[in-house]
């Protein structure tokens, strides 16, 4: 086994070998005690079975007590090399042929990472917010180390991941000791993500910096959508809708097989908001959003630009339910990628985000006029809501394509 695709590999290529025709689970659907025991030898998997700790020994009770061997489990199941059915755990037949192909094999397991969140993340005394929004905090985490040119420092990444994943909740109130302790089991949690990613060969990492290998690389490309040259990309526009002097708009190259998730990170970013809302697309009546809402929206991982839209097509894209930013995206032009051009890029657009919480689109004329107007009541009051040392501060026409693919490269 070609040692550049990580130790994950060989480990989960002799545990589908040994599961063989299949082997009983226990009644809890775990691997039985005496069949761990085996694989954690075998497979050299680290765990301690019966763990004595001073002069105390510790009972093992479930496989589920360890955490590697039971990361490959979970791992090889979500890569669908392994089933469970009748208390069985099997080998799935038509994925048999992966066994001899490491580079498929490493591929499907590094498709398979945005499904092992539970297995990967363990509770501990303390849950993470990662545990709890994995794909926001995995998205980041892919996405920051794609974008960088080099090792990017581990705080960093720890602190963009916490970033990312808070970003849905408010913790103003919440108390500092608290919010250290979950800041805390956070970046517990995204060690041990990038120990399974290293343990697979995609990066290279140790507690100070951390790096894409170049493998890992061209996987996360893949899993950003880039396309290869002379696939399909769209040429958007959108336009803030109901923003005039000056008008808000955007115009930005994006592969037409990006999921609508993907998409919807794209505006955030060339639009300069700050992902801190919630928010939906609406494409002939039908809305799209995070699927683990309560509300009634189709899941917007499961369908791309290209399935809803062609040329001259458009859909709405709103966000913040409570200031109602509603966005026309339109699809311009439809050409084909460029060899050696990395989409998405933002190539064109007009006038400043208007800031967050301001109120909608009525209220953000209202902001601009006072903002304009030293003489207003609420003049003084809005500089320093808005952190500035006078109204001059806010440029309502400032837009750079540069600054918005600045954006666009740590999403």
């Amino acid at each position: 086994m070609d040692e550049s695709h990580g130790k994950t590999v060989g480990q989960v290529r002799e545990l589908v070998g040994w599961i063989g025709a299949g082997r009983k689970l226990t009644q809890t659907g775990r691997i039985t005690l005496a069949d761990a025991r085996t694989l954690v030898e075998l497979l050299g998997t680290g765990d301690q079975m019966d763990p004595v700790i001073g002069d105390r020994m510790f009972k093992t009770k479930s496989s589920e007590e360890l955490y590697h061997l039971n990361l490959l489990a979970e791992w090889a199941k979500a890569a669908r090399l392994l089933r469970v059915a009748g208390g069985r755990l099997l080998p799935v037949k038509k994925n048999a042929r992966l066994l001899d192909r490491p580079d498929g094999l490493w591929n499907a397991l590094f498709e398979a990472v945005p499904r092992i969140g539970s297995a990967v993340l363990v509770s501990g005394w303390l849950e993470s917010v990662f545990s709890q929004e994995y794909a926001a905090g995995l998205r980041t985490l892919l996405h920051r180390l794609y974008a960088a040119r080099g090792p990017v420092a581990g705080d960093a990444l720890r602190r963009a991941v916490w970033q990312a994943v808070t970003a849905p909740y408010i913790l103003d109130d919440v108390p500092p000791e608290q919010l250290r302790a979950w800041r805390g089991s956070n970046d517990r949690d995204v060690r041990l993500l990038l120990e399974a990613l290293a343990a697979l060969g995609a990066v290279r990492s140790d507690d100070d910096t951390v790096e894409l290998t170049g493998q890992g690389r061209r996987a996360v490309a893949v899993m950003r959508g880039e396309p290869l040259p002379g696939e399909p990309v769209f040429q958007l526009r959108i336009d803030l809708e109901d923003v005039v002097e000056p008008a808000v708009w955007r115009r930005v190259l994006v592969p037409a097989a990006a999921r609508l998730d993907q998409v919807h990170a794209v505006i955030q970013a060339v639009m300069g908001w700050e992902n801190s809302h919630m928010h939906a697309f609406t494409v002939d009546g039908v809305q799209y959003g995070r699927a683990n809402t309560e509300l009634d929206f189709g899941d917007e991982r499961g369908v791309t630009l290209g399935a809803l839209l062609k040329e001259g097509g458009s859909l709405v894209y709103t966000y913040d339910f409570g200031d109602s930013w509603d966005h026309r995206v339109t699809v311009e032009h439809r050409i084909a990628a460029e060899a050696d051009r990395r989409y998405p890029v933002c190539v064109a657009g007009s006038g400043a985000c208007p800031p967050e919480d301001c109120g909608g689109a009525g209220a953000y004329e209202d902001l601009k006029r006072t903002l304009a107007d030293p003489t207003r009541t609420e003049h003084a009051d809005l500089v320093r809501w808005l952190g500035l040392d006078s109204g001059v501060g806010f440029d309502p026409a400032r837009f750079t394509p540069g600054e918005a693919n600045d954006r666009l490269q740590q999403m």
